[in-house]
């Protein structure tokens, strides 16, 4: 995995030293709201009631946000069919925001999975794991199958990187190959979704963005500490048959063509 780079030297602010105190009580109000979740979302899992451990991790979320101060706007309606959500990346928000709106399963790189707490959150969540070659796609194939057959909603970040939310790049088309390379007794959908992010009044149009060399503490802090906060817009788009597509590179194209179309010219 690469990370987006567009050639300027960004520095993230410091927050005032008045907003330390917001900062640390909606960190402590964060963690308390996932960690306290996190045993009876693991017994769900363990019990094997899957949906109803979606929804604590959709209640979490939304919990989460509102402590935040972030508003989602939902536009379009979330895939209620199997299959799988694509969306354009530009923040570790977009895994709040995404979650808080559908009942989703994230496809990640494998070695989140490793993450000091990061990782553990994320298996509680019951994100799948991969390993992001285009010689794993027989294994991805029968994982995400898998997952389908048990009414698992996939979602994943096919531009292979987060951005500053002012563009989509271009879609790699491996993932996609694992819808393709099946016979389904039932249509596949992939949905196309767009995130649009509105920064707070005064401040640069990329705010939430989260890319590059920027550090996940320092960004999370920053976000932590405004006040007044802009809001997120989620364009879900007509799903795409998978049937309809003869191919692994024109199913991802037809997807990215819809994210970008939703994308908000200038979201300020």
């Amino acid at each position: 995995m690469f990370a987006w780079e567009d050639g300027r030297e960004l520095r993230l602010e410091r927050p005032h030293i008045l907003a330390w105190p917001l900062v640390i009580l909606r960190a402590v109000l964060v963690a308390l709201v996932i960690f306290a979740l996190m045993i009876p979302l693991l017994v769900l899992r363990v019990l094997g009631q899957d949906a109803w451990g979606q929804r604590i991790v959709r209640f979490a979320c939304r919990t989460c946000l509102r402590i935040i101060g972030l508003r989602i706007r939902v536009i379009g309606t979330p895939l209620a069919d199997d299959g799988a959500l694509v969306a354009n990346h530009s923040s570790w928000l977009d895994i709040f925001s995404l979650h808080a709106a559908n009942s989703v399963y994230f496809v990640s790189k494998a070695d989140v999975e490793g993450w000091p707490l990061i990782g553990a959150i994320a298996k509680s969540a019951g994100t799948v794991f991969i390993e992001r070659r285009t010689s794993h796609a027989g294994k991805h194939k029968h994982l995400f199958m898998d997952r389908i057959s048990r009414a698992h909603r996939l979602l994943f970040f096919p531009e292979g990187t987060s951005t500053d939310g002012r563009r989509v790049l271009r879609f790699r088309s491996s993932l996609f190959a694992a819808f393709l390379e099946t016979a389904p007794q039932s249509p596949i959908w992939v949905q196309p979704v767009t995130l649009n992010y509105h920064a707070p009044k005064g401040d640069r149009v990329d705010f939430y963005g989260w890319w590059g060399d920027m550090g996940f503490f320092e960004h999370f802090v920053l976000i932590l500490s405004r006040v007044r906060h802009g809001h997120i817009e989620l364009v879900f788009h007509t799903p795409l048959n998978v049937q309809d597509f003869s191919c692994r590179k024109d199913l991802a194209l037809g997807a990215e063509n819809a994210v970008r179309a939703g994308l908000t010219a200038d979201p300020s």
